[in-house]
């Protein structure tokens, strides 16, 4: 069931306690996404092991449990439920049912000013989303670029931008990181502009 998961969602990191219990986990607001358009549902895992579901028009409260080995008990409305919970990034937290080749992905919308209400919303989140995610990480990075089989840089991607407004450079040569060895992920000057 383990594998099933992760080839649907990639690039899990296993609940941390250390990391994750007191900063993420508490206290946030994380929508599920499953069945979002017919019926949401916020959940809020507090402190002393107590689950908030809110929706519409009720909040339902009931209980949670974790073991050492971040195994999570969760009582719902079909009974105690087992689930082991991964993080996707810091919003995005899946509970793998232990039973079943069943999970439940949810997001932490607490700082986040929209409402989630249908799967519409949660592909806008997730696009906004990584797309300041991607934006962070190439701000101020500096990237190598090829232009006529020579290699120049490093430079930002601010610096990048100016050479090719003022046509120092073509916008379409390719740029690697300079954490990188090659250019093999053809990545073009017009790629990282197009992210700020």
């Amino acid at each position: 069931m383990k594998e099933y998961l992760h080839k649907t969602i990639p690039n899990l990191k296993p609940f941390d306690y250390a990391r994750h219990h007191d900063d993420l986990f508490i206290n946030q607001q994380w929508v599920l996404v499953n069945g979002i358009s017919k019926k949401k549902s916020i959940y809020t895992f507090r402190k002393d092991n107590i689950l908030e579901i809110s929706r519409k028009r009720s909040v339902i409260e009931t209980s949670w449990t974790i073991d050492i080995q971040n195994v999570f008990s969760i009582e719902t409305e079909d009974g105690l439920i087992t689930v082991k919970a991964y993080f996707k990034d810091d919003d995005i937290l899946v509970l793998n049912h232990q039973n079943k080749k069943e999970f439940a992905l949810f997001i932490n919308t607490t700082n986040y000013d929209e409402n989630l209400n249908s799967i519409e919303d949660v592909q806008a989140f997730l696009k906004e989303k990584y797309r300041q995610k991607v934006a962070n990480l190439i701000y101020g990075h500096e990237f190598y670029y090829i232009e006529k089989s020579e290699e120049f840089g490093p430079f930002t991607v601010e610096e990048l931008e100016e050479k090719a407004k003022k046509e120092e450079i073509s916008m379409y040569c390719f740029v690697r990181d300079i954490n990188e060895n090659d250019y093999s992920k053809r990545l073009r000057i017009y790629d990282l502009i197009k992210e700020l």
